[in-house]
């Protein structure tokens, strides 16, 4: 198969996932534990699809583990930065990644693996260059500093027919306000998160929030 077919194979079967879903899950953390309970209060609530970023503690250990714990997730890595580093989570069977910046060479390498890539982008020029280049879909980050919402609408115009995921501003209450604008899902973290249920270990707490968020999106969801 050609690197464009399977780019484009790639890209369909994750962009009916996200339909789906409409939301991942991001989940940093410096404790292996906590970030282990954080995705299975995260996957309690409805949440499926689960990232665990890269620059956590010990992440292939972590999504190993969620990936036998929760086999009715998707569990996948982000702050991808290097090659060395996605050769590693490749190692880890990971199945997406996000990286925070364009990088054509990430974007080849995990297209070679049959694994959906997100490169982080926020001009149109950066966004067209990512999606050109074969990336599975756009993560617009972060959407807050120029515009949020609105800035979602507004590339709906030029750019409509790219994926966009927007993370760094959106939370549980204006989640479905991203996806109605024209973003095909967003990234949750601190929202879903907190420090005060982190640091108290009060999983119930993210499991709630996440039912929240999985309500407020539900009428969004291609099933």
């Amino acid at each position: 198969m050609s690197t464009i077919n399977s780019s484009l194979e790639i890209s369909a079967s994750w962009q009916q996932l996200l339909r789906q879903h409409r939301a991942i899950a991001v989940i940093r953390t410096d404790d292996i534990e906590s970030g282990l309970n954080m995705a299975r209060a995260a996957a309690k609530g409805g949440m499926r699809l689960i990232e665990i970023t890269w620059n956590s503690k010990n992440p292939a250990q972590i999504i190993q583990r969620l990936k036998t714990e929760l086999p009715d997730c998707i569990i996948g890595t982000g702050t991808i930065l290097t090659l060395e580093d996605l050769q590693a989570a490749i190692a880890a069977q990971v199945q997406f990644c996000f990286t925070p910046h364009v990088n054509q060479t990430l974007i080849k390498t995990a297209i070679d693996h049959q694994i959906p890539i997100i490169p982080g982008a926020l001009s149109p020029t950066e966004i067209v260059s990512a999606w050109q280049g074969g990336a599975s879909c756009v993560k617009v980050f972060p959407v807050q500093a120029v515009g949020g919402i609105a800035y979602i609408r507004g590339l709906q115009g030029p750019i409509g027919s790219i994926p966009l995921i927007p993370t760094g501003g959106v939370t549980l209450d204006n989640a479905a306000n991203f996806l109605e604008a024209g973003a095909i899902a967003v990234g949750l973290s601190g929202q879903l998160f907190p420090d005060h249920a982190i640091n108290n270990q009060d999983w119930k707490n993210v499991t709630k929030r996440a039912e929240f968020l999985r309500d407020k999106i539900k009428h969004l969801q291609e099933i």
